[in-house]
């Protein structure tokens, strides 16, 4: 029996292992999935590690743990004033897309492999949900962003789609075990679960907003411990009544971000390491439960389902949603392209292990191909296409403030960042020509990737970040002095133009 030492160690050296081979390769722009996977499998009893892991309940259940806070990072990182306008693609993509997804490529494994239609449909339900985190993992480490609303529709779409998912799968499972259950219960149960999922975090965000900014504990550190057990409730609440308890999750996580409470900054950047290391767990796990030699069986299967999921299910979900909106064709090929499949997946291919569903390792294994094909196979060439479908823009670097500020209540002044456009009628003026509110201090400028502490004295630049601490009133005015463009500018542009 292994010893809790020796349990300690094997995690730590793992988790130090993940982390420096990803930073090894991460300018190589290699998914940080296969690189935590690669690990596991190196780790299991048929890589060099030799540790014997075959438990599909211990990593259903890590990965489910995993995603619960892998979630909610998810949505603490949504800002809603960046994806308000694409909430109903993102939402039809989330839902119907998947949806559409799951049904024309069940009916493709059905028909090729001669399997029973619910069995189609179910390994198609388990690989219907995609990962956005893998796909700017790989544009940032080469150092490209996405124009329009692109960027924002993937985010929100990938974060919302695996209730959807799961759904699916459980809902075929059930079709599959009990016979006498018809698809209309599904579909009512759908939408229960979907509706209470979206209500119980809807009012969850609320709730723990509302506790953070009235509770006073005597000790910072209490604040992200008092948050992550909320999180763990509302899971298993709205889980005990049926709801999706992802979905509710990363609805509070929605909610939480676009709210203000104290200690926010500090839980922010809590939860991003917490994420981290859900993410290196879930997938080192899921490395382990793998056998490497059981997936040579499966890759003519694997590479002929991931083909058709790639070319053909993907795009006609996403063509066929995406045109009752204002995208382009260019932007509907970059969508379908980065369906890229993650840890959700393969999680779901754990669920018919424990079911019983009769060839189920088959699934688990088929499943697992396909992940692995999508990640490399998608994930290498997706800087490639963003080029060539001139989607691609330079990123735009975080300024990293070496202050930080907790809002109290009662308290209407906010530390608040702005950037200095270019054409502002503000650059090349002094602090003191600008002629901010009495009530507004600007407290740091970030520029050319440094700080300066400023003066009355100090003169703007175009692309300044300045750091300022506002009355909540004064906002919009500050904006408006800061986003002026001066008309001589604007002239010597036309006059260029001309």
């Amino acid at each position: 029996m292994i010893t809790i030492e020796s349990l300690l160690l094997i995690s730590s050296i793992l988790i130090l292992l993940s982390i420096g081979i990803a930073k090894l390769f991460h300018n190589l722009g290699v998914p940080t999935l296969i690189i935590f996977i690669g690990i596991g499998m190196l780790a299991g009893s048929e890589g060099p590690g030799g540790i014997y892991f075959n438990d599909p309940i211990l990593a259903q259940s890590i990965g489910i743990i995993a995603l619960i806070i892998i979630l909610f990072a998810g949505g603490l990182e949504t800002k809603w004033s960046s994806v308000k306008n694409i909430v109903a693609p993102a939402a039809w993509l989330a839902t119907a897309g998947v949806l559409f997804t799951a049904i024309s490529l069940g009916l493709f494994i059905s028909y090729i492999f001669n399997l029973s239609l619910l069995t189609g449909l179910l390994i198609a339900s388990i690989i219907s949900s995609t990962d956005a985190a893998a796909v700017f993992s790989i544009l940032r480490s080469k150092n490209i962003s996405l124009k329009g609303e692109i960027q924002p529709l993937l985010e929100l779409e990938s974060g919302s789609n695996d209730p959807m998912a799961v759904f699916l799968t459980i809902g075929i499972i059930q079709l599959i075990l009990i016979p006498e259950k018809n698809i209309f219960d599904i579909i009512l149960f759908f939408f229960f679960q979907m509706g209470l999922g979206a209500v119980i975090g809807f009012i969850s965000g609320k709730l723990i907003v509302f506790l953070l900014n009235r509770l006073k504990f005597s000790y910072e550190g209490i604040y992200p411990v008092f948050l992550l057990s909320f999180i763990v409730i509302t899971f298993v609440i709205t889980a005990y009544f049926n709801g999706s308890g992802f979905l509710a999750v990363y609805i509070l996580g929605i909610i939480t971000a676009n709210s203000l409470f104290v200690q926010k900054r500090g839980m922010i950047r809590f939860f991003d390491g917490l994420a981290w290391l859900s993410q290196i767990a879930m997938f080192v796990t899921l490395g382990l439960l793998v056998f490497p030699s059981e997936l040579k069986t499966v890759i003519g299967v694997g590479l002929l389902i991931s083909t058709f999921l790639m070319f053909i299910a993907r795009p006609l979900s996403v063509f066929a949603i995406l045109s009752f909106f204002k995208f382009n064709w260019r932007e509907k090929v970059f969508v379908s392209w980065v369906g890229l499949r993650g840890a959700v997946p393969i999680v779901l291919a754990t669920f018919p292990l424990i079911a019983g569903i009769p060839q189920a390792d088959i699934i688990f294994n088929i499943v697992f191909f396909i992940v692995l094909t999508s990640a490399i196979l998608q994930g290498w060439f997706l800087p490639s296409t963003a080029k060539l479908l001139k989607l691609n823009a330079p990123i735009i670097k975080t300024p990293r403030y070496p202050i930080e500020f907790n809002p109290i209540e009662g308290i209407d002044t906010e530390l608040v960042d702005f950037i200095i456009p270019y054409n502002s009628k503000v650059a090349g003026k002094t602090l003191v020509e600008i002629g901010f509110p009495d009530d507004s201090r600007v407290v740091l400028i970030w520029r050319n990737e440094r700080s300066i502490v400023p003066s009355g004295g100090t003169a703007l630049e175009e692309g300044d970040a300045l750091l300022i601490l506002v009355n909540k009133n004064n906002i919009n005015q500050i904006k408006e002095i800061l986003s002026h463009t001066s008309s001589s500018k604007k002239g010597k542009e036309q006059e260029q133009k001309l």
